[in-house]
């Protein structure tokens, strides 16, 4: 086996300092195209691909982003994790993904074995923060963004839709229908999400002279939807609008309404969702979902994180507004 190559002979090859090749292989260092060409040509020839890891012990970054996700079993976060790590990617970022369990319970060794990988940032999505958590990255001075959650901690930096907003689109939506037997089927109720949608989803009943009719719980679970569906829907005074916390659960419930319980949708029973994901319009669905602006958290995210990295202030973002795809499944 031959030697390795090493900046010190691209640069030779190139006609250019070592510190050269150095700031042609990092993101945002100042070098001149015609360097930069000079050096990436060189390094071609000979087969040299720069050590990151040696890189970030002189510099005290990594460039990698730790992203922890609970599930990718839905229709949401596969889309959201894809768009992330390549919005970062764009900024000269890498994403490192680590899988953490639904109840969080694992958060903490998942948090620290991201320490271990020297990342420059965290970012939780669909996961919430844990005491242990905060002290760790308040020690090491790693900054944390939630995505699709808050805590209302102090200092926290999250970016979220304006869920509350949500819910009371869907509220208004089946009031204009005449729907008067409104169901709810909740998601997780320790997430901010769950909470936002359903206190905005209730405000808006009221706001409508209505009243919540029936309500169980997804816990965003698409099997445990279902249970919640074929209990609700087995009585007699059965709702005749139901709005489901997520698209996910929301599929799942219409597929337990049309198939096992023989109901029409939505004549028999409205059926809205929230995420507004690509499934959510194929012609099987054509549901009625709340549309999240995904690539503006996206954006926020990215930009909110680097700055955090970059020891720039930069204030944690409005809640993003969100608006409602009206479909055949509650409209007919």
């Amino acid at each position: 086996m031959g030697e390795r190559v090493t900046s010190l002979d691209v640069a030779r090859l190139a006609g250019v300092s070592r510190s050269a090749v150095s700031r042609a292989f990092t993101p945002g260092a100042s070098v001149s195209k015609g360097t930069a060409a000079k050096v990436r040509a060189a390094a071609e020839q000979l087969g040299y691909r720069p050590n990151v890891l040696a890189r970030s012990l002189l510099t005290g970054r990594s460039r990698v982003i730790g992203l922890v996700v609970a599930y990718l079993d839905g229709h949401f976060y596969p889309g959201v994790v894809e768009k992330l790590s390549n919005a970062f990617q764009a900024e000269g970022y890498h994403v490192l993904i680590f899988m953490a369990s639904r109840d969080a319970g694992n958060l903490d060794q998942v948090a620290r074995e991201m320490m271990d990988y020297q990342v420059d940032a965290l970012v939780l999505a669909s996961v919430e923060m844990t005491s242990d958590i905060t002290r760790q990255c308040r020690d090491t001075g790693v900054p944390v963004i939630l995505f699709n959650r808050r805590q209302e901690q102090a200092g926290e930096l999250a970016v979220v839709s304006d869920n509350q907003q949500g819910g009371r689109l869907v509220a208004a939506h089946f009031a204009a229908l005449g729907r008067r037997r409104i169901g709810y089927i909740a998601g997780l109720d320790s997430a901010s999400t769950q909470r936002d949608r359903e206190a905005g989803f209730v405000a808006g009943l009221e706001e409508a002279g209505l009243r919540l009719h029936a309500r169980a719980s997804g816990a965003f679970r698409p099997d445990q939807a279902r249970d919640a569906t074929v209990e609700m829907f087995g009585r007699a005074d059965r709702p005749d609008a139901v709005f489901v916390a997520s698209d996910a659960m929301a599929l799942a419930v219409m597929d337990t309404l049309r198939f096992e319980l023989g109901l029409n949708v939505p004549g028999d029973v409205a059926v809205a969702g929230f995420d507004d994901v690509p499934i959510a319009g194929w012609p099987s669905y054509r549901l009625t979902s709340v549309r999240q602006d995904v690539d503006g958290m996206v954006a926020d995210t990215v930009r909110l994180t680097i700055a955090r990295v970059e020891g720039r202030p930069e204030p944690a973002p409005l809640p993003r507004p969100v608006t409602l795809s009206v479909r055949v499944s509650t409209t007919g």
